[in-house]
């Protein structure tokens, strides 16, 4: 399964890079597959409880500093398929490169 998820700290000011970073920095030290751009961070696992784990901790870091935290969170339930987060963006490149 894949997630994309955004986590957002409300109540800090504009400039919200060095929260977000915290949220990332959990999901990289995870160990699990995953890719950030600048609206998302997303990660691949093998079931809900090992990628919502991941998720939770990294809403927890920015929560930690932050008086109010938005989620929002998109997640392709797929059995059986593993490598997702680069096989899905190579068969795009695939057809536009044809």
């Amino acid at each position: 399964m894949i997630v994309a998820f955004s986590v957002t700290p409300l109540g800090v000011g504009e400039d919200v890079g060095e929260y977000v970073a915290d949220a990332v920095r959990v999901v990289r030290e995870s160990g699990l597959p995953n890719r950030t751009d600048a609206m998302f961070t997303s990660i691949e696992g093998d079931d809900w409880d090992e990628v919502m784990d991941v998720v939770k901790r990294a809403v927890a870091a920015v929560e930690a500093r932050a008086p109010r935290v938005s989620l929002v969170l998109k997640a392709d339930l797929r059995p059986g398929v593993t490598d997702g987060l680069t096989s899905k963006v190579e068969t795009v490149e695939r057809h536009l490169s044809a």
